[in-house]
């Protein structure tokens, strides 16, 4: 589980330039989905639902234009029978040794088909003033 979640996170970092989409595509059963969950400037929430394809083409245009490195900061995991929740806080940075400019928490659902660990969904919210990340999820040493 744990080499399935730093997979998705190595994927989408890098410099500039195009990623192993086919990879990212490898870790996700066909049904997946990734939603963003985000506040509008009224404040309403807003959820942007988006298949594997979709992230697919929204990100690579943003990492083909600009360099993005994703890293996990603090992973908590539960599992029952072939289901795993995976709560993982991130960083986001234009180079590694950067400030992050984003931090946030990604919850990956995890199946195993009884061969191996895929992809679900991945359902993420980003750091506000009015949304810090909790302590537990904050330090990554």
């Amino acid at each position: 589980m744990d080499s399935l979640v730093h997979a998705v996170y190595d994927v989408i970092s890098g410099p500039a330039g195009e990623r192993d989409w086919n990879r990212f595509r490898s870790l996700f059963v066909p049904q997946a989905r990734l939603t963003k969950a985000a506040e509008a400037a009224d404040g309403s929430a807003i959820v942007r639902l988006l298949t594997v394809d979709d992230f697919v083409n929204v990100a690579g245009e943003a990492v083909r234009k600009e360099p993005f490195y994703e890293s996990p900061m603090v992973s908590r995991t539960l599992t029952y029978g072939r289901v795993a929740q995976v709560f993982s806080s991130y960083e986001s940075r234009h180079a590694p040794a950067d400030k992050p400019f984003q931090r946030g928490i990604n919850s990956f659902q995890l199946l195993n088909d009884g061969k191996r660990w895929w992809v679900l969904s991945i359902l993420w919210d980003q750091e506000r003033p009015d949304n810090p990340l909790p302590a537990e999820f904050a330090n990554s040493k």
